[in-house]
């Protein structure tokens, strides 16, 4: 072990290259953060605008040289500097200064515990604003998908929030005004407003298949098979036996040999191996062979390609009229621009006057998202109350299953600088609300979702052991991590008191 003395030597070698990436990151921050302050409309944003501006900056670098470095002299690895950018990069040069110090510069500025801590304050109350109050047992917060039952079932919605859920989601893709109705009120029946708040999802323009036809009645597909992805669908065409449509046929045009398509929302894949006059020829390529079966009104994803479409269609629109009066968050689904959350928001503005206090929950679900997060964010949060949704399961898809597990850790940071919840969702404990019965994996999964600051499950026969099963987890983990840190609680599995 080298000695004592060893270590002015080693800090004075560190302290510049700490003042240079913070006098960076800071001027670049500043930068960005001029672009985007004509659309910060909240104060309350501005900080948190500020930072996340600083964030990207700061990731612009590779850290990891210099964060092997400050981990061997027992400093921080700058790895939770999410919602504190300059505060941690002051720390680290206070420090610094503190042990070795440099007479010919200025005394160095250590924040104080709360400075240092305010975005991990500013993030608790705009989760709170966005999404409602944790209870006192939990800081992360459920969120349960209601089926139709829900409008007819008044004791289902009280049993899901007496278990813990915090807020029920309405998806717009499916039922009516009639029975959205009849929803709400139930849940309204059970707490009144404002504690278990309401989500409703807008459709958004998600490509479905269309008609589905067979020559010989039967829709189960195998690997190899070439289906007909047809404009109309023509049973005098012999040479293809199965055909099937999409609901929007304007998007044909814009796929190519080699794109892939994917059915049922990935249980099929295959990819486009010809262009003919009918359509395009699509070869199944694989599958989950106990649930290839082709379906009308399934979901329909061309990974990587720009479709073009409208992001409100008109059923949107009209959707829009019943959500705006009655839910207290709008679910925005495939977001993709800062430009696509400016035409929602006008949108609400023009249905009612206080629209600035519904809460608007963009979901993540293409690479375009992703890329355009950072304006996404802006645009949004600066108006009005802001939680992003990690929608996993088109995301997947699209960017690929493998980079999924990445890509939702880099969403989580970037939120997590910009001060805005996030919302884990998809297949949360799917086999447990489906079968009764979980997998290891969707447990550990469950764990790794505590980070967001809600988690969301699906509707199912047993959605009410799955609450529970999440109740337990988050209330657990809380225990033993924030976020990227952990807090170190005492371990109780190992220890034991030592003889005398």
């Amino acid at each position: 072990m080298r000695a004592t003395k060893d270590w002015p030597h080693r800090l004075r070698g560190l302290a510049p290259e700490i003042a240079a990436l913070r006098a960076r990151v800071a001027a670049d921050g500043r930068a960005r953060f001029r672009l985007w302050r004509p659309r910060i409309e909240r104060r309350t944003f501005a900080a948190s605008a500020l930072n996340l501006a600083h964030y990207l900056s700061f990731r612009e670098t590779d850290l990891r040289p210099l964060q092997r470095r400050l981990m061997a002299l027992g400093l921080t690895s700058l790895g939770r500097a999410e919602g504190r950018v300059l505060a941690t990069l002051d720390a680290v040069g206070a420090a610094i200064a503190a042990i070795a110090p440099d007479r010919t510069k200025p005394p160095a500025c250590l924040p104080d515990e709360r400075q240092f801590f305010r975005g991990e304050a500013l993030l608790g109350a705009n989760a709170a604003e966005a999404l409602g109050p944790p209870v006192h047992h939990r800081p992360g917060r459920i969120m349960v998908t209601l089926g139709t039952d829900a409008a007819t079932d008044p004791g289902n919605v009280r049993d899901l929030i007496v278990r813990g859920a915090n807020l029920v989601r309405i998806n717009c893709a499916h039922d009516n005004p009639d029975i959205w109705a009849r929803m709400i009120d139930n849940v309204r029946a059970v707490v009144g407003h404002g504690t278990v708040r309401v989500l409703m999802d807008i459709a958004g323009p998600k490509v479905r298949t269309g008609a589905v036809y067979t020559d010989d009645g039967q829709k189960r597909l195998d690997i190899g098979d070439e289906l007909l992805l047809a404009r109309v669908i023509d049973p005098t065409l012999a040479e293809y036996p199965t055909q099937f449509t999409c609901t929007a046929s304007e998007v044909l045009p814009r796929l190519k040999v080699g794109d892939i398509v994917s059915i049922d929302d990935g249980l099929i894949f295959g990819s486009v191996v010809r262009k003919v006059p009918a359509g395009l020829v699509v070869r199944v390529d694989s599958g989950n062979r106990k649930h290839m079966k082709l379906k009308p009104e399934k979901g329909l994803i061309f990974p990587g390609v720009e479709l073009g479409l409208d992001p409100l269609t008109t059923k949107d629109r009209d959707d829009l009229d019943f959500v705006a009066s009655h839910a207290d968050l709008v679910g925005y689904s495939f977001v993709e621009t800062s430009e696509h959350v400016a035409l929602l928001q006008d949108e609400l503005s023009r249905r009612r006057p206080d629209w600035r206090r519904l809460t608007l929950v963009a979901k993540i679900e293409t690479p375009r998202a992703v890329a355009n997060l950072p304006e996404i964010i802006v645009q949004a949060a600066g108006r009005q109350p802001l939680a992003v949704m990690i929608a996993r399961g088109d995301l997947a898809i699209e960017l690929g299953f493998e980079r999924l597990a990445e890509m939702q850790e880099e969403i989580l940071w970037l939120c997590e600088a910009a001060h805005v919840p996030s919302i884990w969702a998809t297949q949360v404990l799917g086999d447990l609300v489906r079968t009764g019965l979980s997998s290891r994996g969707e447990m550990t999964d469950a764990v790794m979702a505590g980070r967001a600051e809600c988690v969301m499950l699906n509707k199912g026969p047993n959605i009410g052991m799955a609450v529970d099963a999440l109740n337990h987890i988050l209330q657990r983990m809380a225990a033993n991590q924030v976020k990227k840190t952990p807090t170190l609680r005492a371990l109780r599995s190992w220890t034991r008191p030592l003889a005398r």
